[in-house]
């Protein structure tokens, strides 16, 4: 088997500037990607735009330019696609890596491609750059499995004139409503908090509660989805549960790392729940094993965004260079 220098588990944005950075050592990793290349992204919203304006996700010194003051989830995808491209880095998409185990002064990662055909790896350092989109924060509620409940939103025309409930108060939940009444939907917004969310956008707000204000969208504040049914979801408000006739779900409660993969490699957890790391190299408590992006969030998967995560490659490829 052949051991290569280092492997990147994870093509998501951070994963792929990490690449870079440590082509820019003289090292050539293989990265190896579950799905395809930027896979969160393309789970975005179809028509979605970052926060961000475009050179806060720049990598690799390769200019994001765009004619919106925002860049698309479009704009997006084809950016670090030419990014990985014009670096020419290696990266092997549909193969999922499911254990890493130390095998004297390498690690052996094993996994299987597309087809469940398994497949052998092996490399002198490993980053850990997986992100939280395959890993939804569930309600644990009767009827959350079922077709009719999903933890993804990707455009509205599917949902024309049906009844929708969508439960959270995030800048998601609230740019799905708002597509999901233009086009028609009965909308729904299912909310724990006693009031909006202080993280929608300011800009969005007003409208939003403009629409409901109107009765064009139903919005019910300390309210907890406690089932699913075929026609109904139930619904525990400050006044008592009561059912509202429904027709699909749309569960945006977020999302988070997977720590349960971390564990296994010999990651240890710190007491508040996060992994072990230093701060200033990225590498974990397992000399040679490394973390990037989203997987090395303190508490929540939002607090390191592209913008931050983006650097910690360069942190691992400046640490390399010491050894």
């Amino acid at each position: 088997m052949h051991t290569e220098q280092a492997i990147i588990i994870g093509a998501g944005p951070c994963g792929l500037a990490a690449a870079i950075e440590l082509k820019r050592i003289g090292l050539n990793p293989l990265v190896i990607e579950k799905r395809n290349l930027a896979h969160s992204i393309s789970q975005y919203p179809t028509y979605m735009h970052f926060f961000s304006t475009p050179e806060l996700l720049e990598i690799g010194d390769i200019p994001f330019t765009t004619a919106n003051d925002k860049p698309s989830r479009l704009e997006a995808l084809n950016y670090y696609r030419t990014a990985a491209q014009r670096h020419q880095l290696r990266v092997q998409p549909y193969t999922a890596i499911n254990e890493i185990a130390k095998e004297g002064e390498r690690f052996v990662l094993t996994g299987e491609d597309r087809f469940g055909e398994p497949c052998h790896f092996a490399a002198r350092y490993v980053i850990i750059a997986t992100g939280y989109f395959d890993h939804p924060n569930v309600l644990g509620i009767p009827g959350e499995e079922t077709d009719k409940v999903s933890h993804f939103f990707r455009e509205a025309h599917p949902y024309v004139g049906m009844k929708v409930a969508i439960i959270g108060g995030s800048n998601s939940a609230i740019d799905a409503a708002l597509e999901l009444e233009r086009i028609g939907a009965e909308v729904t917004v299912i909310y724990r908090g006693a009031d909006y969310s202080r993280s929608i956008k300011p800009w969005v707000r007003p409208g939003f509660e403009s629409k409901v204000a109107k009765g064009a969208i139903s919005m019910l504040f300390r309210a907890t989805v406690t089932g699913v049914d075929r026609y109904s979801v139930t619904v525990r408000t400050p006044e008592g549960e009561r059912a509202i006739a429904n027709d699909f779900v749309l569960a945006l409660t977020g999302f988070h790392p997977d720590r349960h993969f971390l564990t296994t490699t010999g990651v240890t957890m710190e007491a508040e729940g996060y992994p072990t790391f230093n701060e200033t190299t990225m590498e974990t408590n397992v000399p040679g094993i490394f973390l990037a992006g989203v997987v090395a969030s303190r508490h929540e998967a939002n607090e390191i965004f592209i913008e931050s995560g983006r650097f910690h490659g360069r942190k691992i490829a400046e640490h390399l260079l010491t050894l």
